[in-house]
Formats: C-alpha cells, sequence, structure tokens
C-alpha cells in the first residue's frame, strides 16, 4: 500500500499543500476556478457511484474517470478502490477527502471575509430556490426591498436539491431555500438555518365521496392513481419515507412532473390524485378544482433558509434577513401566500 501524506497551510493569501513532501501551491483565485479535480473527487466521494456522480456534474462518465485518474497520478496513489461493483475510499482516498474539504473550507472562509467588509446597501446576493417550490411570497419581498436598496442586486435561481447543495458547498450562492430537515445532506456542521414557514403536504383528489372529510388516512389516499415529482425529489422521498414507516402500499405513479403545475394540470385533466406542499395549495387554491383534505397523520416539514455559518456577517446578508423580518411581520408569509392580489407577481 502506498502511503499518503498531506499538509494544508495558509501563507501571504496562498494555499500551499505539502503531498509525499513536495510542495504544490495555488493561489486563491487558482482554487476557485481551476479546482475541477476536486470537485468532481468530492462528488464520486458523496455518492460513491461514477454513474450517479457524473450525472450530477453533468459530464460523461469517462470524463469523470479521467479526472480521477489525474489526480491518483498527481498524488501518486489510488484514491478508491473497488470490491465487486461497491466504490470505496482508500487509505490515501480518506486523507485527500479530509484534506480536499479543508481547501475549500479555508477558500470560503477568505472569500466570508472579504465580502464582510463591503457595503450593506450594494452588491450581489445570489439565491439558489428549490425550483418545486412556490414563489409568489418571495417576489412580493423582492420588489419591496429592490425598492428600498436598489443598487443590490439579488439573482434568484430554480435549481435541483444536488445543485443547490453543490453550489452551497462551492460558495456559489449566498442562501438556499429548502425544505427541512433533509436527510440527503449529511454535513450540516457548516451550515445555518432561518425557519420561513410551518409546511405540509396536501393531498388533492376527484372523489366527491370524500369532498367534506378535512382529514384522509394514508392508505385510503393510497389506492388511487397519484401523479406526483420525481423519484429524486425532496416530496418523493418523503412520501416513500412515510409510506414505508406507516407500512402502506406505495400507490401506482401515473405520472411524474419537476413543477407543480404540471402535476396540477395532469391530475386534472386525468382524474388522478396527488400531494403538494400547503405553500403552494395555498398560493393558487383559486385555480385548483379538485378537493383537498389534510394527511392524517399530518406530513410536516419546514421551508427554510440554508447558508455558510458566516454568511450571516456579511452586510448587505444582515440587512437582507432585517427587512425580511420587518416585511413578514406585517403579514405573515402564508398570509401573503394566500392574497389574490400577490398573484401578479407571480407565475401565472
Amino acid at each position: 500500500m502506498v502511503a499518503l501524506f498531506l499538509d494544508l497551510y495558509y501563507y501571504n493569501d496562498k494555499v500551499y499543500i505539502n503531498i509525499n513532501g513536495g510542495t504544490y501551491m495555488k493561489t486563491r483565485q487558482e482554487n476557485l476556478f481551476a479546482s475541477k479535480t476536486l470537485t468532481y473527487f468530492l462528488q464520486l466521494a458523496e455518492t460513491m457511484n461514477y454513474t450517479q456522480a457524473a450525472q450530477i456534474l453533468g459530464i460523461t462518465q469517462p470524463a469523470l474517470t479521467q479526472q480521477i485518474k489525474k489526480l491518483e497520478r498527481t498524488v501518486g496513489a489510488p484514491v478508491f478502490f473497488s470490491i465487486g461493483k461497491k466504490l470505496y475510499l482508500s487509505d490515501a482516498g480518506r486523507t485527500m477527502l479530509a484534506t480536499t474539504q479543508q481547501i475549500f473550507e479555508i477558500v470560503n472562509s477568505a472569500l466570508d471575509k472579504v465580502q464582510q467588509s463591503t457595503s450593506a446597501t450594494e452588491g450581489p446576493i445570489s439565491i439558489g430556490f428549490l425550483s418545486s417550490m412556490e414563489t409568489i411570497g418571495f417576489e412580493r419581498f423582492f420588489v419591496h426591498f429592490n425598492e428600498l436598496y436598489p443598487d443590490v442586486k439579488i439573482s434568484f435561481d430554480l435549481l435541483t436539491r444536488h445543485e443547490i447543495w453543490d453550489r452551497l458547498e462551492n460558495n456559489q450562492i449566498d442562501l438556499a431555500v429548502m425544505y427541512v430537515p433533509d436527510e440527503s445532506i449529511k454535513n450540516w456542521r457548516a451550515y445555518a438555518t432561518k425557519k420561513i414557514s410551518d409546511d405540509h403536504l396536501v393531498f388533492l383528489h376527484h372523489n366527491d365521496k370524500l369532498a367534506n372529510r378535512k382529514k384522509v388516512k394514508l392508505a385510503a389516499a393510497a389506492k388511487n392513481n397519484w401523479v406526483g415529482y420525481p423519484p429524486d425529489y425532496f416530496i418523493s422521498q418523503l412520501l416513500t419515507e412515510v409510506f414505508k414507516n406507516k407500512m402502506v402500499d406505495e400507490p401506482e405513479i401515473k405520472g411524474q412532473f419537476t413543477s407543480p403545475f404540471s402535476i396540477i394540470r395532469f391530475a386534472q385533466a386525468r382524474d388522478y390524485v396527488t400531494a403538494l406542499p400547503y405553500t403552494f395549495f395555498l398560493a393558487h387554491e383559486h385555480e385548483i378544482t379538485m378537493h383537498h383534505a389534510e394527511f392524517d397523520p399530518a406530513i410536516s416539514f419546514d421551508m427554510s433558509f440554508v447558508y455558510r455559518n458566516d454568511k450571516i456577517n456579511i452586510p448587505r446578508i444582515k440587512l437582507f434577513f432585517e427587512e425580511w423580518d420587518k416585511f413578514f411581520s406585517k403579514k405573515d408569509y402564508l398570509s401573503v401566500l394566500s392574497d389574490v392580489e400577490s398573484h401578479s407577481f407571480g407565475v401565472k
């Protein structure tokens, strides 16, 4: 077995890595923009599956394999090994993983410290928003915030869970808006959350006999043809876990869509049932012709901001949260969603 010895230190705005006695120097900028190999390594170490990691990264499997081989040539030792079809980190790989995480932590921390000295009333705020969520409440707030601080440029991207987490890890977004708790996220140590609202799933159906029921048992709901989100989406994985825990067979899924609007249109056209977040239902209740009921027991979760711990020290992020709290102290988040006038800011 080839031993791998790594030492990491930071001096004069540069990251130095000592690998097996040889020193490799990368400037902070180079670590940010030429860290493809390390990013690929981290993703493979997370999934332990070349096919899945390549899909998440948006590259081919041969391209990923080539980058891992490049890393192994650099460190002089294999970082992964296989037993059958299962992939494992080698001793060198575990050392490399810990050191790579340190590298990204140092670079991200340095950038955050730079941003902390900037103005509160100008500069960018990048927000990653889970694409399956309702956006109207945020759109109303952004209009208000921009009226107060037009020089703070807000970037608002609709992303998948994997894209959000990847951008958080690589410091490419300041704030994420997502559902929590999310069991697919393992490394919460470096992150903080700020609750936006309670949320829960609403059962939507066409059964007139159940029209007056305020609650529906999971077993009764499962005896229908469903339409929902793809399997890797938060709501789908949450439902799978609930069905499993309640020992109820999962229903037959007749269609899967990434957009709640598509789910509703398909369910209404085909007389299928579905389950969507209450926040979405509340904002679009006037457009939905299906009956609705709560699940018994309730399937609940929170809608929250997720961000790196140091982000709160950036003046414009702190200001953003202060104005957010003021705005929703006058009318809470759910009340804004239920306000028909707010729909003029949303997707028709």
